[in-house]
């Protein structure tokens, strides 16, 4: 490729958004000189970057998507085909359209990928006032479809997250698409451009949690030697060491990344959709589902007359609750518990261990409410020794998960057999927690055996529960 030189690849000081800042900089020179051959119109004619390009974040082998913006009446087939073909003899793989400004909203107005494409379009040269208007008018025109445009968004979100699956616990993830993933945040911030939703603290973490994606793609470019956006198990030691750490680092940092990205994700799309349903629909009275705890449009929240702090079975209430109802704890009730709830005494009441067993034998919707706990730190609080599991790859075939992941899905699917054992509460007890010693020193087995009996006496299992 004639703008992409080999000093730039072989760079590896120039990695995450330096890298990709000064390839869409060498883009840009290549495709202004390649426009100013083909013509010399300064008016009515631009040439404008859209997408990631229109971001500025190329990594080594991103399409370039460009659009040739033209004034009615501007034949310019000619000098499209002229600005094509060059870049087509270099081996990129082009995104490529001629449109007016009307052309390019009326379409947009029934795509939603061009809508979205839209709200990145930068001038690479030409015609500053053309691109000025389809720039402020794709964004004026998201803005009045905001409520279609949003349903639309998070719909492709779901179907995408069934699609490729997690990124932060998943053994190979797509580090773009993946639930956790870059586009997650190009949506949240698509969003945002209609309807501020995320507050300045969760945005800069999110801004944060992105750079470190951005940066494992542009290595990850670099191994493969090709366009791709799944980290396979065989590239995950090179591409640890081009950023100048081990492969479970680079899996821990990645994990913790996505972990971040979903939890701001689904927090917003949770709020975007409630605030549009009621918009729509006269809000139903909140039902008290448990002692202090409300379901409020599918939303589990602490009622804001309880004592929080005179029941240390709140939060154990509060996720039995959210799991059997499939809610969506609210954020502020999360953070009440942390700063509010108190510690259960050792060993726990009966009624602590009957709400734990019961939360795991909910099944698969347990694990949303875990995880939710989990990211706010209120699951190291109830067993300690969870925190070697929280996002430690496996990194092996026989692995599809992170260990924390891999327990909580064991613990889902033990709960499918529970009318086949006598004591449901301790095959759900045992599968949580049968690979707890992995990230301990010695064999996890064993290792792990020592810790359940640490953990089972302090929930006030007896000794021959624990045997069991």
């Amino acid at each position: 490729m004639p703008f992409l030189h080999d000093e730039l690849l072989g760079n590896l000081t120039a990695g995450g958004r330096d890298f990709t800042t000064a390839h869409t900089a060498e883009v840009d020179a290549w495709l202004t000189t390649l426009l100013r051959t083909v013509t010399d119109k300064t008016q009515g004619v631009a040439l404008v970057a859209l997408g990631g390009y229109g971001r500025r974040e190329l990594a080594p082998y991103s399409d370039i998507d460009v659009m040739l913006l033209h004034t009615d009446g501007t034949d310019v087939t000619e000098m499209a085909e002229k600005l094509w073909y060059p870049i087509w003899d270099a081996g990129v793989k082009l995104g490529h359209s001629v449109r007016t400004v009307k052309e390019a909203l009326a379409l947009a107005k029934e795509d939603l990928p061009t809508a979205t494409a839209l709200l990145s379009t930068r001038l690479i040269d030409g015609d500053s006032v053309l691109a000025g208007d389809l720039r402020g008018e794709a964004l004026q025109q998201w803005r009045a479809g905001s409520a279609r445009y949003l349903a639309e968004l998070g719909e492709a979100g779901r179907k995408r997250h069934e699609e490729r699956g997690e990124v932060a616990f998943l053994l190979e993830p797509d580090i773009k698409n993946g639930r956790g993933g870059m586009r997650d945040v190009h949506a949240l911030r698509w969003a945002e451009a209609a309807e501020p939703q995320i507050p300045e603290a969760d945005s800069v973490a999110l801004d944060e949690a992105y750079e470190t994606l951005l940066r494992i793609r542009v290595e990850l470019h670099r191994v493969a030697d090709r366009p791709t956006d799944v980290l396979l198990l065989e590239q995950q030691d090179d591409v640890a060491a081009a950023l100048g750490i081990d492969a479970d680092e680079l899996m821990a940092q990645l994990a913790g990344a996505a972990r971040l990205v979903a939890w701001t994700s689904d927090a917003t799309w949770h709020r975007l959709r409630r605030a549009n349903r009621s918009r729509r629909l006269r809000n139903p009275k909140p039902r008290e589902v448990a002692e202090g705890v409300l379901l409020d449009d599918r939303v589990i929240r602490l009622d804001r007359r309880f004592d929080l702090s005179a029941d240390p079975l709140t939060p154990l209430r509060l996720a039995n609750a959210a799991a059997r109802h499939q809610g969506f704890i609210e954020r502020d009730t999360l953070s009440q518990l942390v700063a509010e709830a108190p510690d259960l005494p050792t060993p726990w009441p009966d009624d602590a261990r009957e709400l734990f067993t019961d939360l795991l034998l909910a099944g698969p919707p347990a694990i949303e409410v875990i995880e939710a706990l989990d990211q706010v730190g209120l699951m190291v609080r109830l067993i300690p020794e969870w925190e070697p599991a929280r996002s430690r790859p496996q990194r092996n075939a026989y692995h599809t998960y992170t260990v924390d992941r891999h327990l909580l899905e064991t613990a889902a699917q033990a709960s499918k057999h529970a009318d086949r054992v006598d004591r449901p509460d301790l095959l759900a007890l045992g599968a949580l927690l049968h690979d707890i010693g992995k990230g301990y020193p010695g064999d996890h087995t064993e290792v792990g055996m020592k810790l359940v009996d640490t953990i089972a006496a302090r929930m006030g299992f007896t000794a021959d529960e624990i045997d069991v």
